[in-house]
């Protein structure tokens, strides 16, 4: 079985603006958990507080805790290339090594690190490359240079890079947004079969994406900076009808049951439900919800 997350009261800055805030969430092992949201409510920056990438900006920081088999990656004594070592990662656009042919690039990992004989290579670079989808098509080209392969090509590479030192999670920030649908179709059919090993981590800004190819899906709500007020109670609130709005036509009107672990239903209407797909989407109570972005504290008047 393929390793877990336990995320508890997370939050992360840059610099001294707050980013997410006090996130709880378990990520299931052998499942594709998708993040959802609105652009700047802090998806990507959770993604990389996952495998300590966050820190690696300037003046960046993260506090709580993310537990993984058992272990705080945050803890002082652990390294945090090993927890990249464990937690794979693939970015929103396709990034092959340009100076690297396909067969270096998919084992860029091992070579980097000097921890595999050449010998073991090829059969590395196979599995690696029919795990991804992409062996039948680059086989008889592995000494080209990867930039020669097409956009879905080169991000089920990447795919291939990040699979062949076989961590144990798969955090993929966006992967098909530069993509045709049908190369995006092949990536979500990958996905598919890369759950059956790996533990994956989705964000999305595609709802009918989330829809077809994750198990658990976790809203983020971004709020908004100021001062409390009405115009600002009114505001959010009308971020979250959009929002309940988006998720109901992400299942359908016709595939909702109540939650129940959720209570009784709220008194405003919204209500918790499951889908036939296995989709989790949540009403406003429910701890998948995240409110996070920005706070500001007020400038006095002079």
């Amino acid at each position: 079985m393929a390793a877990s997350f336990e995320i508890s009261n997370l939050s992360a800055w840059y610099g001294s603006r707050l980013a997410i805030e006090d996130i709880s969430l378990s990520i299931e092992p052998n499942q594709v958990t998708a993040l959802i949201g609105p652009s700047g409510s802090g998806k990507s920056t959770l993604v990389r507080c996952l495998n300590r990438l966050h820190e690696l900006q300037p003046g960046a920081r993260a506090e709580g805790k993310v537990i993984l088999d058992g272990e705080n990656i945050y803890d002082d004594n652990v390294d945090p290339v090993s927890v990249r070592r464990a937690v794979g990662m693939v970015f929103q656009r396709p990034n092959p090594f340009p100076t690297m042919s396909i067969l270096d690039n998919t084992v860029a990992g091992f070579k980097l690190n000097g921890r595999k004989p050449r010998s073991e290579l090829q059969e590395i670079v196979e599995r690696a490359l029919t795990a991804a989808g992409l062996w039948d098509e680059v086989k008889d080209r592995l000494s080209t240079p990867a930039t020669g392969l097409s956009g879905g090509q080169q991000q089920r590479l990447c795919i291939a890079r990040a699979i062949a030192v076989q961590p144990e999670i798969l955090l993929m920030d966006e992967p098909c947004s530069a993509l045709d649908p049908v190369a995006t179709l092949r990536i979500e059919d990958l996905m598919l079969e890369l759950r059956e090993r790996y533990t994956i981590v989705l964000v999305t800004h595609n709802m009918q994406q989330a829809a077809r190819v994750a198990d658990r899906t976790a809203f983020l709500l971004g709020e908004l900076a100021g001062d409390p007020g009405v115009f600002q109670r009114n505001r959010l609130q009308q971020c979250r009808q959009a929002r309940e709005h988006h998720l109901l036509a992400m299942v359908g009107n016709d595939h909702l049951n109540e939650h129940p672990a959720a209570g009784p239903a709220p008194q405003d209407g919204l209500h918790p439900f499951k889908a036939r797909q296995r989709i989790f989407a949540v009403a406003l109570r429910n701890a998948l919800l995240f409110p996070c972005g920005q706070r500001q504290t007020p400038t006095p008047r002079k």
